[in-house]
């Protein structure tokens, strides 16, 4: 009997999905136990100390993007701490890029409060039921892919800048380990019994660990006395939140994606009014001349990017239904916002446009039950601070030392301020039934 299907970046994680589903378990359920195994599976790609979006739903229950990207962390403080945060090179082969790691390079891990939300409000199964997966893969160990063994290889400047991250990162979680990924090619697993141990709690006390133990873990080891600038207040002020998703029509179809304030749906929207502007659809799929026009639509996209969409998003946060924390359909916000001689004119400057492109920090699940639910998530631990909680197995984040979402410069947002993101997990409709779900990592 098909029960559904999932999709993701690492066959663990995808299995753990599947498992849900066999069980009987939603397509929610499903989408939130692949989640919690890839951070095991697909480390440095995804952690319980990252963030995320999800959207989800199906034609009876509606749809709802489910926003619980990360936010700039100091409430409550009154100056600034000696910051533990530095530079390091990663050499990606053709060109090298500096990130910045350290304990002040730690943005408030969000993605575990998202997550137990979002199954409180769309999941199924037991709690204990959808993480039993994870806290299976980190206590036996998973056997890595040669493209995570590539990323832990490139990313060893940053897993090295601490013994306890090196330890997750190593077969049988021994410090100095084969973190090139050596011990994997032998089939030695990988595993993270401190994690295991974590995730059992979670299964049984849920959010009253993430309130209690957690939080006072997090703000002990990255707080303003271990050269961080997480607090108490960051941690429990924090809250999920549920938006009406983007709806951008494309000729038969909708296609459901992340609202303002994340320019990433915008940016979608941009792409589809191009890709029908330059008539995409005329050539034979694939075919040099499609190729071409392909590439002239993701330069319009890149002109949009660089120029003006973070402004334009922006206002229309602002004058959209900012009061209710709803965007409104994207049609409405499309056409007050832009228009199609904007597009022309993105397209007219798009020659010559070009960007590198290096090895982002994020992953993807994709789920689609038997019942017609569909549920998309895109999740991400930068590349990762090279810190992590002691006893929890928890690697956290680095998303104040990436310059793509710091652009007005580091520790520059206020304190509680949400973080720019272009993730755009999305659920494309016919006849107002799902027919494809898809992200991006």
């Amino acid at each position: 009997m098909n029960r559904g299907v999932v999709a993701a970046g690492d066959p663990v994680t995808a299995q753990a999905g599947a498992t849900l589903l066999r069980a009987g378990a939603n397509a929610v359920d499903a989408c939130i136990a692949a989640a919690m195994t890839s951070f095991v599976a697909e480390p440095l790609l995804a952690s319980a100390g990252g963030a995320g979006v999800a959207i989800c739903g199906s034609a009876n229950d509606g749809y709802e993007v489910h926003d619980f990207f990360t936010i700039a962390p100091g409430k409550g403080l009154t100056t600034r701490p000696d910051l533990d945060f530095h530079p390091i090179t990663i050499d990606f082969g053709p060109a090298s890029q500096e990130f910045q790691v350290g304990r002040g390079a730690a943005a408030v891990p969000t993605i575990l409060f998202g997550l137990l939300e979002l199954h409180r409000r769309r999941g199924k199964a037991d709690l204990s039921d959808v993480l039993a997966p994870a806290i299976a893969a980190a206590r036996d160990g998973v056997v890595f892919t040669p493209s995570i063994r590539f990323v832990v290889k490139m990313l060893r400047p940053i897993v090295s800048v601490s013994p306890q991250v090196e330890a997750l990162l190593s077969a049988n979680g021994m410090v100095g380990g084969a973190t090139d990924g050596t011990a994997a090619r032998d089939g030695a697993p990988v595993a993270n019994r401190a994690l295991a141990a974590f995730l059992e709690q979670l299964s049984r006390d849920g959010e009253s660990l993430l309130r209690g133990a957690f939080t006072d873990a997090v703000v002990n080891q990255f707080g303003p006395s271990q050269g961080g600038l997480l607090t108490r207040d960051d941690l429990e002020t924090f809250r999920p939140t549920v938006r009406r998703p983007l709806s951008v029509p494309f000729g038969d179809f909708t296609l459901l994606t992340n609202p303002p304030p994340s320019s990433g749906g915008a940016l979608v929207g941009i792409g589809l009014r191009a890709a029908v502007a330059g008539q995409l659809g005329r050539h034979p799929f694939l075919s040099p001349e499609h190729v071409v026009e392909l590439a002239q639509v993701l330069k319009t996209v890149s002109v949009a990017r660089r120029t003006e969409i973070d402004e334009r998003v922006a206002k229309a946060v602002a004058g959209n239904a900012a009061n209710s924390g709803n965007s409104g359909v994207f049609s409405d916000v499309f056409g007050d916002v832009f228009s199609d001689d904007d597009i022309r004119r993105w397209r007219a400057t798009a020659d010559g446009e070009g960007e590198e492109r290096n090895l982002g920090g994020t992953t993807h699940i994709s789920v689609l039950d038997a019942d017609g639910q569909a549920a998309a998530m895109t999740l991400t631990n930068g590349e990762g601070c090279g810190h992590a909680l002691d006893g929890m197995g928890v690697h956290i984040n680095n998303f104040l030392g990436e310059e793509d979402i710091n652009p007005g410069g580091f520790h520059k947002l206020s304190a509680g301020a949400r973080m720019p993101t272009m993730m755009a997990p999305s659920i494309v409709l016919k006849n107002g039934r799902p027919a494809l779900v898809a992200g991006s990592g």
